[in-house]
């Protein structure tokens, strides 16, 4: 229910967005975009106030985890850069819940790095009688990381081929 409704006020957003930018007054799109980045920004320094006061209070870091665990709360405070879980910690833990998935076609996922917003991961094997395998296993990671970490500004992936195998024995000669 909550990452239907983020993501049905996400889309909203995102609409009006492309109606301003769209429009054919340049001054207005400006002022529009203006006004909208000062919302976000105040927000935000509410936010950040909310879980400093909180983090103060006994039992409020506690607090703060649990309302972090609804994900349309975890989106919000993620865009604010205030989440109270690393992004490392939560890229990981979005790979392991793709994991069990990606193993029972086959394949697996390794995080290569994160940086500047931009997650680098390596996607091992596929299999290789289920067409579009590959683009699976990258779409099933992908949803995986925005549900957890929406501030991600984009995903590479490396596809790493299965080791393939010719059927030989290798002999050690001693």
């Amino acid at each position: 229910m909550a990452t239907r409704e983020f993501s049905r006020r996400t889309e909203r957003i995102e609409e009006l967005i492309t109606r301003i930018e769209s429009s054919g007054d340049p001054a207005m799109r400006a002022v529009a975009s203006e006004l909208l980045q000062a919302v976000v920004e105040l927000h935000g320094v509410a936010l950040e106030r909310i879980c400093q006061e909180l983090v103060e209070q006994p039992g409020g870091q506690d607090a703060i985890d649990r309302l972090a665990e609804d994900e349309l709360v975890a989106g919000v405070l993620s865009l604010h850069g205030i989440h109270p879980q690393a992004l490392e910690a939560r890229v990981a833990s979005a790979l392991e819940e793709a994991r069990p998935y990606l193993q029972s076609h086959g394949g697996d996922v390794e995080l290569a790095s994160i940086r500047d917003g931009v997650v680098r991961l390596r996607l091992h094997g596929a299999c290789g009688h289920c067409s579009g395998s590959a683009q699976t296993m990258k779409s099933t990671v992908e949803e995986a990381i925005y549900r957890v970490a929406p501030e991600v500004l984009s995903i590479i992936t490396e596809e790493v081929a299965a080791p393939t195998h010719s059927g030989l024995v290798a002999l050690q000669v001693s």
